[in-house]
């Protein structure tokens, strides 16, 4: 890239999945997270000159670098906005921080050093959130700071061996919006989001699907630890007839083949029954944090004629959100899984940055050039 890199503040920092997505032309300028084992390995991956550690509600805008930043990235809290969760919301605590940030943000744009563009990624639920009344209220608060707002639910399944989405709503400063809008009316495959009709927000597109990698090339195939015979035989008795017997079609094949699944409690006939619920499409499931034994990951592998079971690791786990095998993982498994699981997925940053943040911030460049 000609010239200086871009500039970004990465909040709710996690291990710096968005710092690594962002990729080479990017420098960040301010990191923050509240969890000590995230910001281990954030200190170990990237050093801590940049790092805050600490809660975003104890920051002030003195904590934060005088230069104007080209970006805020902004991953926050999703346990009160996700459909497996109590969905408390907007308002509630951990969702709720958002406010911190937004309140930053504020006080930037006070002392006339907003970042240019606003990323906030978050899950789904946000768009249902309250009737759609929290999604109403962020882009809202984009649109009324100045900033053109456009939004849309990208699936990593598109760049990684993993099916989840993410909501990321953007926020362009008005100096960039109009060439912002240009673009993205050229761009192809752009869903709309029912939600927004009406509120003068624009639709991000939908990346190609561009996935060589499935979940056979991720998996540690030699791992030591397998479960028992009777552990994996107990899993596939909890299997529903139709699953059982895809499984039996694998290995009736011959064929070399890794899926992943859950333990799930289903109703059925009135009854409370365990079930192993598991996909053989090339994907694993959507990570999650490790707050039980029903949010474990379970491999199943399928060689030889043989089928074996474990539960994944954090190496693998890692792999799905595009982590490189030299990055630093927490020591304790728990708090490896946790900072995969609410972390960002690496490529699908990366896609955002090519495609639609650093396009938007080119005549900036040009302009300092």
């Amino acid at each position: 890239m000609n010239g200086p890199p871009f500039t970004f503040l990465e909040f709710f920092a996690g291990g710096g999945m968005a710092q690594l997505g962002l990729g080479e032309n990017w420098r960040c300028l301010f990191a923050n997270d509240v969890d000590p084992s995230k910001c281990v390995a954030y200190r170990e991956n990237f050093g801590g000159d940049v790092l805050i550690e600490g809660s975003i509600a104890d920051l002030g805008v003195d904590d934060l670098p005088r230069a104007r930043a080209d970006l805020a990235w902004a991953s926050f809290p999703c346990q009160d906005l996700s459909l497996a969760g109590a969905r408390g919301g907007m308002g509630a605590a951990r969702s709720g921080l958002f406010f911190e940030f937004w309140r930053l943000i504020e006080a930037l744009q006070a002392r006339s050093q907003a970042p240019r563009i606003i990323v906030l990624e978050n899950v789904p639920g946000l768009l249902t959130s309250n009737g759609g009344r929290d999604f109403e209220r962020v882009v809202r608060l984009l649109q009324g700071a100045g900033y053109d707002a456009a939004a849309g639910v990208l699936d990593a399944a598109a760049f990684a061996p993993q099916s989840r989405q993410r909501l990321f709503i953007v926020g362009f400063a008005q100096s960039l919006a109009g060439e912002v809008r240009r673009n993205l009316a050229k761009a192809e495959d752009a869903p709309a989001l029912p939600m927004m009709e009406g509120w003068g927000a624009a639709h991000l597109p939908t990346p190609r699907t561009r996935r060589n990698v499935h979940l056979d090339d991720i998996i540690d195939w030699l791992h030591p630890d397998w479960d028992s015979d009777a552990k994996t035989n107990t899993l596939m008795a909890q299997m529903t007839t139709l699953q059982r017997n895809r499984l039996d079609a694998i290995l009736e094949s011959g064929a070399r083949r890794a899926g992943a699944g859950f333990r799930r409690t289903r109703r059925e006939h009135g009854n409370a029954v365990q079930r192993f619920e598991a996909r053989f499409d090339g994907l694993a499931g959507c990570l999650r944090t490790p707050a039980g034994g029903s949010s474990r990951q379970v491999l199943i592998a399928v060689e030889h004629g043989v089928v074996r079971t474990r539960l994944m690791s954090p190496r693998e786990a890692a792999r799905l959100m595009g982590l490189p095998e030299d990055y630093k993982l927490p020591e304790r498994a728990n708090a490896a899984l946790k900072l995969c699981g609410d972390g960002v997925c690496v490529p699908v940053v990366r896609w955002l940055a090519e495609n639609i943040l650093e396009p938007a911030l080119a005549p900036v460049r040009a302009d300092a050039a």
